[in-house]
């Protein structure tokens, strides 16, 4: 399994949310292209990076500052937030990300997935932010009548070959993740790779998470619990093995 250490952007700095509320945030830096780069020296493999102000926005806001810290890190970088334009796509695939992640335009726009997975192929990965099972749109906002089971085996059928799925219920929390659900998203869109997000914040959660013997479950991603000092990049990386 990969551990991808987060980074989140609001107003050019790094932040985590709780639950993904935009007035609960906490700042844990203002160098992104510096965190980046410390990620890279931990042993990060793989990073992830969401503009936040994009996502609540509806588009990116942070373009400079990403194409800093994908140079920084040096190694594969998947971005998303706000990314509900083929501009958008381009312009963030244009600065060297390894994946452009579509969210809330996945259920809203298929027709621009479709097109997106024509042109780009493996480089797109469609993010699912749900609570209690439901799809949740525009940066957690809005809660959809949608499960998020059925639009992970509709993107697996358009042709998206990575999901990256967010429990925001348990996100920022640090109380494990949901597993429940996660195997239930793996069996769901099973040709597509799945990275687990929301509430991975220990070793003994990367156990549980490898304890699903799900072969689709490629990757967590850990936030908050790694600024925190909770833990470590390479004792999570040790776990992952």
């Amino acid at each position: 399994m990969i551990i991808l250490p987060a980074i989140d952007l609001k107003g050019g700095k790094c932040v985590r949310l709780r639950q993904g509320k935009a007035d609960d945030v906490t700042v844990y830096g203002d160098d992104p292209a510096e965190q980046a780069r410390d990620w890279r020296q931990q042993g990060g493999m793989e990073l992830h990076v969401v503009d936040l102000d994009g996502a609540f926005a509806g588009t990116p806001k942070h373009a400079e500052v990403i194409k800093n810290i994908i140079s920084a890190f040096g190694g594969p970088v998947e971005v998303g937030g706000g990314l509900r334009t083929m501009e958008a796509l381009s312009n963030v695939i244009d600065a060297g990300a390894s994946r452009a992640i579509i969210g809330s335009a996945a259920l809203e726009n298929p027709e621009f997935l479709m097109k997106a997975v024509e042109l780009y192929g493996e480089k797109i990965a469609v993010g699912i932010d749900a609570r209690d099972g439901f799809v949740q749109t525009k940066g957690w906002v809005e809660t959809t009548e949608v499960k998020a089971v059925d639009l992970a085996a509709a993107v697996a059928k358009a042709g998206v070959k990575t999901i990256i799925y967010t429990d925001t219920a348990t996100d920022g929390m640090l109380g494990g993740p949901n597993l429940s659900q996660m195997a239930a998203i793996c069996d769901a869109a099973p040709t597509c790779e799945i990275t687990a997000s929301g509430g991975v914040s220990s070793p003994y959660d990367i156990e549980n998470l490898k304890a699903l013997e799900r072969a689709n479950l490629r990757a967590a991603i850990v936030g908050k619990a790694l600024y925190d000092g909770r833990i470590t990049l390479k004792e999570m990386n040790i776990a992952a093995l």
